[in-house]
């Protein structure tokens, strides 16, 4: 199958967001079929404050004995389990990693940045259902900074939430005005629902701010939300500024057969929430 215009992912990858964090499409999805994370919009979880020779070595099975040793001596102990979690994450011990960033989120629960990145690493997982509490308390503390807002809305997202979401996504903006991963999250967050003039609106202006050239994430959501509305000569100009000829003709020859589905949001939605 062709490579399909991508929509602003929501699913959290901290490289942070997504969101997508946010919405994509893929080759062999649907539409929407999956939300991706945008880093931006989500936020980083990265080891950010620890000591840069403890950090481990990405893939050393041995550090990664040695952080567990030391963990199990000493459990709840947050700069230990940090390196330790970021060890298994470099492992790709994905369930391991969450289960030690809940031990410390545990130990320390009223520490809003370990809810905070315990959250956006069970978004990450494809697990919005429980990382919406996390995230909740992240955003409840009085210092919530605007990528925790963001990746609350993009799990409420998620679940289908989408008026909560887009709550979410405006007191992030209140934080960081014309912040162009949380509007296209918001448009996609629209998109998601239906409300496709809307989205196409909000996008519109995203794109029309300086910077967002280098978005080009952006100008394809756009491309896509265009398309959806069957304006496809509109959404093809849309495309050319940052795909080959050959990929926008294959992107929406396949959107064109998605739209000719039957039910097609309801599936849509569907699997948004899985």
């Amino acid at each position: 199958m062709p490579s399909l215009i991508v929509i602003a992912k929501i699913r959290i990858i901290p490289s942070a967001l997504v969101l997508v964090a946010a919405l994509g499409l893929a080759a062999c999805q649907s539409k929407n079929a999956a939300l991706e994370t945008d880093p931006m919009a989500t936020g980083s979880v990265g080891t950010a404050g620890l000591d840069a020779s403890a950090t481990p070595v990405a893939g050393s099975f041995k550090r990664t004995q040695e952080l567990a040793q030391q963990w199990n001596a000493n459990p709840g102990n947050e700069a230990l389990g940090l390196q330790y979690a970021e060890s298994l994450k470099q492992m790709g011990q994905t369930e391991q990693q969450i289960d030690v960033l809940k031990a410390i989120a545990v130990a320390h629960p009223n520490d809003g940045t370990l809810q905070a990145r315990l959250g956006k690493q069970l978004l990450a997982a494809d697990r919005p259902g429980e990382a919406i509490p996390m995230l909740e308390r992240a955003a409840a503390q009085p210092n919530a900074d605007w990528k925790s807002l963001s990746a609350l809305g993009s799990a409420y997202d998620q679940q289908g939430n989408y008026a909560q979401a887009r709550a979410k996504y405006q007191q992030a903006l209140a934080q960081r005005p014309n912040e162009l991963s949380v509007e296209n999250n918001m448009a996609m967050s629209y998109a998601l629902e239906g409300k496709l003039p809307d989205a196409e609106k909000l996008l519109r202006s995203a794109v029309a701010q300086p910077g967002a050239d280098a978005q080009p994430r952006v100008r394809q959501n756009l491309a896509l939300v265009v398309g959806l509305q069957g304006r496809f000569d509109e959404a093809r100009q849309i495309a050319s500024a940052d795909l080959p000829p050959d990929q926008v003709e294959a992107n929406l020859n396949y959107l064109q057969q998605m739209l000719a589905q039957p039910n097609t949001w309801q599936q849509l939605s569907k699997q948004n929430q899985g």
